[in-house]
């Protein structure tokens, strides 16, 4: 049952959508004329329905037509329901909460209680946007992260509550939009309190927490790559994130949740050009050789689009190619295994690799190592051959020219059915 209803307020029948029952928040029309909140008709269309809910009417069309009508009826009726029920109901606890950080002096139980509010999945999503769409409450968030940078355990709910925020479905863009836009207008201390956290967090998901959140300054906020990335000791830590250390690889136990997190960052980072040689001096690629042979279950396809794309980057760097070429066989076998099975983007990024060190540097290593993979000359074949962009196409075509393809011994080596056309 609603908070409204809870209240006393009657909510108008025809207020409430067909399928959840709860008030619409985004009513629209379907073809049949009956109208529903937008979230639950989609989700019902998605699952493979043709047909009205209400009706069980095949559907000509699918298309959602706005009720503004409705929309605009809902509107008024919320902000009178509130207006008439605010002198008989006391503040949300969760507003409570917020005015507590600002004067305590140990506000970690606060932030504990306000995360827990947040979880929990008896409170209304519109109590939860409500709450964060109010004026304080993304500045005292960040006001209580950036004042307690050095104090672990306060930085550690306070950026905890800011991940779930940022990351979690049911918060609506607008409020994280307004969440980010606090965190960059100080930008320098958030960045400096995230840092710390990546450093010493005590809670291994507290350091993925600092990350994601500056994950998605940088994704929303383009323009702080470059000051983000030149903050010291960054991007090491994030390197660490992922699973290496400046004394080598594999000092620490590999985390899914870590790895996505981290290599997010990296790639966004990766878009500045000084950053680029400090990430390869740090050990990226011997982080992404890391991710790029783990178990598909500790390092997925979305994981190795990024290993691929920071690859990708490193390749570009005398330093990258050469730490790449040092371990030829191993680099080249992981490529060629992930290449087929990430998405486009990772893919592109993968064939940018190969053709950097084989072709544009003529690196001999990689080139035998290409040579010697299982199936690895065909899978290039096969993907030139593949609806991929032309500039793939142009580089798998340069690839195959410097092997020197023999296409019927190579295709007698792939285990396919499927007859292809030879380039050559």
């Amino acid at each position: 049952m609603g908070r409204k209803e809870n209240l006393g307020v009657k909510v108008p029948s025809f207020f409430r959508c067909p399928i959840s029952l709860d008030v619409m928040k985004s009513p629209v029309s379907l073809c049949t004329g009956i109208t529903y909140d937008r979230s639950s008709i989609r989700r019902w269309l998605d699952s493979g329905n043709n047909t009205c809910p209400a009706t069980m009417q095949p559907l000509p069309s699918t298309d959602l037509i706005p009720n503004l009508t409705l929309q605009r009826l809902i509107n008024f009726w919320s902000a009178s329901a509130a207006a008439d029920t605010a002198a008989l109901v006391p503040s949300h606890p969760a507003a409570d909460l917020l005015r507590d950080l600002s004067s305590s002096t140990n506000p970690a139980p606060c932030l504990r209680r306000l995360a827990d509010f947040l979880l929990d999945a008896d409170n209304e999503d519109f109590d939860k946007n409500r709450l964060i769409a109010s004026g304080s409450c993304a500045t005292t968030l960040t006001s209580v992260v950036n004042e307690n940078a050095y104090k672990i355990e306060i930085l550690e709910a306070g950026v905890r509550v800011l991940a779930l925020i940022l990351t979690a479905e049911f918060i609506e863009e607008s409020n994280k939009k307004l969440v980010v836009s606090s965190l960059v207008s100080n930008l320098d201390s958030s960045v400096s309190s995230l840092l710390s956290l990546l450093k010493e967090g005590k809670n291994p998901d507290s350091r993925v927490d600092a990350a994601r959140v500056l994950d998605s300054i940088l994704t929303s906020f383009p323009d702080s790559r470059i000051p983000v990335s030149e903050k010291p000791d960054l991007i090491p830590e994030l390197i660490r994130l992922i699973g290496s250390t400046d004394e080598g690889i594999g000092k620490e136990k590999m985390d899914r949740s870590a790895i996505e997190a981290g290599l997010s960052c990296l790639v966004a980072i990766s878009g500045v050009r000084r950053a680029r040689a400090l990430m390869v001096k740090k050990g990226v690629v011997a982080a992404a050789k890391k991710i790029l042979t783990a178990d598909v279950s500790m390092a997925p396809a979305t994981a190795a689009e990024k290993a691929l794309k920071v690859l990708e980057v490193a390749s570009g760097l005398p330093e990258g190619r050469s730490a790449i070429c040092e371990s030829a066989e191993d680099f080249m076998g992981a490529i060629l295994g992930r290449m087929m099975k990430v998405g486009r983007k990772g893919t592109e990024a993968a064939v940018m690799v190969l053709w950097s060190v084989c072709h544009l540097f003529r690196d001999q290593r990689a080139v035998e190592a290409v040579m010697a993979a299982n199936g690895g000359v065909t899978k290039i074949l096969l993907l030139m051959q593949s609806d991929c962009s032309p500039a793939v196409r142009r580089m798998s075509g340069d690839l195959l020219k410097d092997f020197r393809v023999n296409s019927k011994s190579c295709i007698a080596g792939y285990d396919t059915k499927t007859t292809h056309i030879m380039p050559f």
